[in-house]
């Protein structure tokens, strides 16, 4: 019984996620998650303040309902279908992200020196989570779309603007974490 707790192939998790897409292809849906946040301040009144929130959100209930399931999916998997709270690394990397200063790199999920509660009493943690969380949140909207949806939805979709969003986004993550990143920490 211990494939229930294995990491599903790409062969069968790829085929799963084509499907999916094959499905709101068909019946003139796309994916994404960022578009959610824009549902979720619509529902909370933000149409009253800003142009952009009016919208009948109405028509996006079945995407909240992806989120959850996401939410839930995930909770699932890894609470219930994981050996440990461990991710898989390669050695070499997990000594990179050692050197980096990221001490729990290959013996937790996350790395506790960004996500942990600790964080929000360090100004430069804080400081890095909200400038980036701030720099997600305009990417995706300036892109029109998040990773996911551009990555997935996009790209099955054949869009141009979705390629080279993706090409943005490995650029932009390469460039991170090769000149920024090493300067902040």
């Amino acid at each position: 019984m211990d494939w229930i707790f294995e990491p599903w192939p790409w062969y069968v998790s790829g085929p799963m996620i084509a499907f999916i897409m094959f499905l709101l292809i068909m019946v003139g849906k796309s994916f994404g998650m960022s578009s959610n946040l824009r549902t979720m301040c619509t529902i909370c009144g933000a149409g009253n303040k800003a142009e952009f929130f009016k919208f009948d959100w109405k028509s996006q209930k079945w995407n909240l309902v992806v989120v959850l399931g996401a939410i839930i999916g995930g909770f699932i998997a890894s609470n219930y279908l994981s050996n440990d709270a461990m991710v898989a690394i390669n050695p070499n990397t997990v000594e990179d992200l050692k050197s980096l200063g990221f001490e729990s790199a290959g013996s937790a999920y996350l790395p506790t020196e960004l996500f942990d509660f600790a964080v929000f009493s360090d100004i430069k943690g804080l400081l890095v989570l909200v400038v980036g969380g701030f720099l997600v949140g305009f990417g995706a909207r300036y892109a029109g779309g998040c990773t996911s949806g551009h990555a997935i939805s996009g790209l099955s979709d054949l869009q141009l603007p979705s390629l080279i969003a993706v090409v943005g986004f490995f650029l932009g993550g390469l460039i991170m974490i090769h000149l920024i990143f090493p300067l902040i920490f």
